[in-house]
This record gives structure tokens, sequence and C-alpha cells, in this order.
């Protein structure tokens, strides 16, 4: 292979990484009152295997990640650790997971506020390290997020984003139900 051929498939690949993302546009509300949690697709596993295999003991009697499970998705801690504060408790679901120590890759983080579900941190389902793959999630008050995104610019390799952008998120609770409503997205790096 000339080192044109290998320049120019890595130059592919970064590009391939670039385009335009919900994180680019004006914040719309994507998540509406009174929707469950949205429906997995498929992925390269039946669910009961992946779960099998991969999905956490910390969320098997939990009732939130049963809601994520009834809606095809395999509950899992993103980075490992329980995102909770108050009523606020923000759980992961899979579709695919294909390292050995059953990192998702294929995923989305689903927002419940005293049990109920309230929205998503993405309105897409997200993909290990692509463009808009969620990094760092805080619980920034009693009505309050923000989720950190990966985002890759043109000189970026496949695996190394050198930018990241913030979102953050409030929750409106005026009618009843919750729901998770993203404010503001700023480049942070």
């Amino acid at each position: 292979m000339s080192l044109l051929t290998l320049v120019l498939l890595l130059a592919a690949g970064a590009m391939a990484q670039i385009g335009p993302s919900w994180l680019d546009a004006p914040m719309q509300g994507w998540n509406e009152v009174d929707k469950g949690v949205p429906s997995a697709q498929p992925g390269t596993e039946l669910q009961a295997v992946l779960d099998r295999r991969c999905g956490s003991s910390a969320l098997a009697k939990s009732a939130t990640a049963d809601a994520v499970r009834k809606a095809g998705w395999v509950p899992f801690l993103h980075f490992d650790q329980v995102i909770s504060r108050g009523d606020i408790e923000v759980v992961g679901g899979m579709t695919a997971a294909t390292t050995p120590g059953c990192e998702a890759t294929v995923f989305n983080l689903f927002v419940f506020v005293g049990g109920r579900y309230a929205g998503t941190v993405s309105p897409v389902t997200m993909t290990r390290n692509r463009d808009g793959d969620v990094g760092p999630v805080r619980i920034s008050g009693a009505d309050s997020l923000m989720a950190d995104f990966a985002r890759y610019t043109p000189t970026d390799t496949e695996c190394c984003p050198s930018s990241r952008a913030r979102v953050s998120y409030r929750i409106e609770k005026g009618s009843g139900r919750p729901v998770l409503v993203a404010v503001d997205a700023r480049r942070i790096r």
C-alpha cells in the first residue's frame, strides 16, 4: 500500500466522523411528555444473549432498568457508575457490545425522574468512538443535568476526537410528568 493510499484511507475515516450533527443545530425538543422509553432497533445479538453476557447485576432489580429492558435495550451503568441524585437517575441501554469487557458500542442514556421516564440525552442512538458519543454526565441540580459529547475535527484520527460539546438540560415537571429538555449546546474544547 502506498503512503498516499494510506493517507487517503486515514482521511476518509476521519472525514466519516465529520458531518451535520444534532449537536450543531439549535436545540430542538425530541423528548415528549408521556412517551415511553423508545424501542431499540435489533442489535448484533439477541437481547437475552447480550443481557446474559453484559447485563449489569447492579441493575437486576431496578424498576427503571426494567423499563429500559422492556423497550428492547440491555441496561448498563454508564462508565460503570450509578448516576443518581435526588429523584433523578440515568440508566444506559445498549443493543451491542463488541468488546470482551462489554463496553456498550450502540446505545443511549435514559433519564428517569421519580421512577418516571423523562427522555434520552441524545435524539439518536449513539455509537462508541464516533462523533456525538456521550462522555461524562453530571446531575447538576434538582432539575438539571449536563452531558459532554465527543466531537471530531477534520484532522482527528478515528481513535481520538480533539473536541467536546457540552449539552445542558433541564427537567420540566409542570405537566405532572417529567420531560427532559435540551437547553444549550456549546463547544468546550
